[in-house]
């Protein structure tokens, strides 16, 4: 009796722990001598090698010194598309990188916080999955750095599912409609017209489309000196460059995107209010380019 409430105590103590736990969005990989160039190809050869799948790289604001990978693996997409409420969102993820003072620092989106955020209570429903894709990562990785520490600001592991910055703040599940189409064929050869055209001041990162499912995720890169990345990122801060491009996502026939006020909290959580205000028109600036892209 006395082994078995240990025992009790044991798996009541370690499940507090899981849920109390704080998650951070990026981890750092390594702080490399190498330039922004050489090293994102050797990051993207490792990605390659271990079954990874690039989908496109770009240098956010037009920096030089900034650039993102955005990559995704097959187990991961195919599982993620099962959650129909934009579970597809969570299908890429991004390696950053900064160069400055002659030294690049490498990070990526941590798949444990975004997958959390992203999928709710789907997560734990295909848990094991999305933990071996996390495993693999970071295994691919070594042969880049071996820091691996996070960073970016952190969220309890049971809040991430229901995360929201303040109250009256929007969630994963408020998100903007875009528009809606006669059809997923018009809205997949629209929006893609517009991003070939580079409507807005944008440009496309990468594009990933279940023609089954009739969904598709874009990224967008948001390039306009006066309002786009350049404008905001070095407010809220560089270093969470793998937060970046911003999203559609085509369901059927609705466009929609992720409200700016959760998008960008949950990328930058330790973000504070004044810091916030000082992009006050952004996330209303990111809307009106990505519903742009959809007339």
């Amino acid at each position: 009796m006395k082994k078995f409430i240990l025992t009790s105590l044991a798996i009541l103590l370690i499940t507090a722990y899981s849920f109390a736990q704080e998650i951070a969005p990026y981890i750092k990989v390594t702080e490399s001598s190498e330039g922004i160039d050489q090293i994102s190809e050797k990051v993207i050869d490792a990605l390659k090698n271990d079954n990874f799948t690039i989908l496109g790289t770009y240098n956010p604001s037009n920096k030089k010194t900034l650039k993102v990978i955005a990559f995704t693996r097959n187990d991961l997409k195919n599982t993620v598309i099962k959650i129909t409420d934009r579970g597809a969102l969570a299908a890429t993820f991004k390696v950053g990188f900064i160069e400055e003072n002659g030294k690049t620092t490498v990070s990526y989106t941590n798949p444990d916080y975004i997958l959390r955020a992203y999928l709710g209570a789907n997560y734990n429903t295909f848990v094991s999955t999305f933990k071996k894709f996390s495993t693999d990562l970071k295994t691919s990785l070594t042969s880049i750095g071996n820091d691996f520490k996070p960073f970016g600001g952190t969220v309890a592991a049971n809040k991430l599912g229901k995360y929201h910055y303040k109250i009256m703040m929007p969630y994963f599940t408020d998100p903007i409609t875009l528009k809606e189409f006669s059809s997923f064929e018009e809205g997949l050869k629209t929006i893609t017209a517009n991003l070939n055209a580079k409507k807005g001041k944008t440009t496309q990162v990468y594009k990933l489309v279940y023609e089954n499912e009739k969904v598709a995720v874009f990224g967008v890169g948001l390039q306009s000196n006066e309002d786009g990345e350049a404008y905001f990122l070095p407010k809220i801060g560089e270093t969470h460059v793998a937060a970046l491009p911003y999203e559609i996502i085509l369901q059927g026939n609705k466009a929609t995107m992720l409200h700016g006020k959760y998008r960008i909290a949950l990328h930058w959580p330790e973000l504070t209010m004044g810091t916030f205000m000082k992009i006050m028109s952004t996330p209303g600036d990111i809307e009106d380019t990505l519903e742009g892209l959809c007339n």
